[in-house]
């Protein structure tokens, strides 16, 4: 398998807090949905993946290059998105595009018109009176629009309506299409990633707590609810986090094939049940669960 982005065993501490020693790949052509609380080390990360912050150990390779030794070649074929627009307010859409061609090597400016267009972007009307949405719009229709095979994007739909957010969210499917395209995408609206990402890799705390496919996760996870007893007869090395309550215990697993089996076996209880999980569980499980 190929990956646009690696990183292995990337640390960095600051005064009150540390990220520690974080590994995962994005698999070439697919969406990695980065999850994780506020301040759990998302930014950091991203800062360190584009070389913006110095790390203490590790190593990132963007699009099978080193991420310091080969900074320009790099940035030539990547779009970044953060969650605030850095474009000067007194720019329009034609001030940006001029900019841009300076910038970028492979910059289309038919392709960046086009998008701003789809996107209903004013040309007349500069940065300062654009909504958040139309701002966030913006930032993508760049990224867009000089030939980038891997966006990294930073809480692109963060404090967006519903519809602005599909929309964007619909951008994106759109731009994996092409094998050769792949997009990082770091938020902590799980329901958004639930739609489109292929991998899921959570970060707490500066530490990665688990990073696999969407549908591993969903296929593989689950919450029992069940009794003391039932719940004695669970193999400890497949559960991920329990909670108790006056009924009994409610625990997440990620053997849920096996534990269907058993109930096919009747191997549990009357009142042993097994539902089927959201990412959103699966991480407040990891998270709260004892």
């Amino acid at each position: 398998m190929e990956y646009a982005l690696e990183l292995s065993g990337v640390s960095k501490t600051y005064n009150h807090f540390r990220l520690n020693n974080v590994s995962f790949k994005v698999p070439k052509g697919s969406i990695m949905g980065f999850v994780g609380e506020n301040g759990a080390g998302k930014s950091t990360t991203i800062k360190a993946i584009l070389n913006l912050i110095h790390l203490e150990s590790g190593e990132i390779r963007v699009l099978g290059m080193d991420n310091v030794k080969d900074q320009l070649a790099i940035r030539n074929q990547i779009g970044v998105v953060f969650d605030e627009s850095f474009f000067h307010e007194e720019l329009s859409v034609l001030d940006i595009s001029k900019i841009m061609k300076h910038i970028y090597p492979n910059w289309e400016e038919d392709t960046f018109f086009r998008y701003a267009e789809n996107f209903k972007l004013p040309k007349d009307k500069i940065v300062k009176e654009y909504s958040r949405g139309m701002k966030m719009k913006l930032s993508i229709a760049v990224a867009l629009s000089h030939q980038a095979k891997l966006l990294i994007l930073d809480e692109p739909t963060s404090g967006l309506d519903p519809v602005v957010r599909d929309e964007i969210l619909d951008i994106f499917l759109d731009f994996i299409q092409n094998e050769e395209h792949t997009i990082l995408i770091s938020s902590h609206i799980t329901s958004d990633l639930e739609k489109v990402a292929d991998y899921i890799t959570f970060i707490h705390d500066g530490n990665v707590i688990l990073s696999e496919s969407r549908d591993s996760l969903i296929e593989n996870y689950g919450v029992v609810k069940c009794k003391k007893e039932d719940y004695e007869k669970l193999d400890r090395d497949h559960i991920i986090g329990i909670r108790k309550n006056q009924f009994g215990y409610e625990v997440m697993i990620n053997n849920k094939k096996e534990i269907q089996k058993s109930m096919n076996q009747r191997k549990f209880g009357s009142d042993f049940y097994l539902d089927n999980t959201t990412i959103e569980e699966i991480i407040l499980y990891k998270v709260r669960g004892e």
